[in-house]
């Protein structure tokens, strides 16, 4: 990925300017405002000089845009390549990168579990490992609620039991995080992953609860023209 210059960061200003010049289509508020905070967050994320791109990243980033625009009526794609082609991001590659996570988990659930926990690898697990692997070794690696959110779709997929998840989250960090300098760093990490999350799904509710408000809405308006032409 690009690294910028202190004289060539994009702005957030210049990052929107890209989205609406690749998409110049009317959005419907309660999407235009999901979009709108995505596209800073991203912003904000990729422009940061400890940035690095991976596909536990990509799966976050796949599997927020799904979840919140869940119900859009229109081409999401041509919006998904907008959104991601703004922060100078290859949309078919994170797409391509999060399918990857998800069929490994699905053919080697065993073997990412010990790679989450240990970071060892008994099969091929590539990208993912490899990923997972330069993270822990990175003492300036850049969190973010993307990377959390990737995480725990794949840990979701390896277990339904909450107990488990959050069991596996704390091994996870344990894992991520050995060059914490201060004491307990890796618990503090699973409770920031913890706390993020918990965050995403109230968000993600609040969103749902929305949407079917104003489908009921639209349903009762609907109802009373079609007893109104019929009276």
């Amino acid at each position: 990925m690009k690294r910028w210059s202190v004289n060539t960061v994009p702005t957030v200003a210049d990052t929107k300017r890209a989205f609406l010049q690749a998409f110049p289509h009317p959005i419907s508020a309660i999407y235009r405002k999901i979009i709108d905070e995505l596209l800073v967050e991203l912003h904000l994320l990729t422009v940061d000089q400890a940035f690095r791109y991976d596909c536990v990243f990509a799966l976050g980033t796949v599997t927020i845009f799904e979840q919140f625009m869940e119900g859009y009526r229109g081409d999401k794609e041509p919006l998904w390549e907008a959104l991601i082609r703004a922060v100078r991001l290859d949309p078919h590659q994170i797409k391509q990168d999060a399918q990857r996570v998800l069929d490994l988990v699905a053919q080697y659930p065993q073997a990412v579990e010990k790679l989450l926990v240990s970071l060892e690898a008994e099969v091929d697990l590539s990208p993912l490992d490899a990923h997972l692997r330069a993270i822990a070794s990175n003492t300036r690696f850049k969190y973010s609620r993307l990377f959390a959110v990737g995480l725990y779709t794949m840990i979701a997929k390896l277990t339904a039991e909450e107990e488990k998840r959050t069991e596996l989250l704390q091994l996870s960090c344990q894992a991520l995080y050995p060059h914490g300098q201060q004491e307990n760093s890796q618990h503090r990490a699973a409770d920031r992953f913890l706390r993020d999350l918990d965050i995403y799904r109230s968000n993600l509710e609040k969103v749902q609860q929305t949407k079917q408000m104003m489908a009921d809405l639209v349903e009762a308006e609907r109802k009373k023209k079609a007893k109104l032409s019929s009276a």
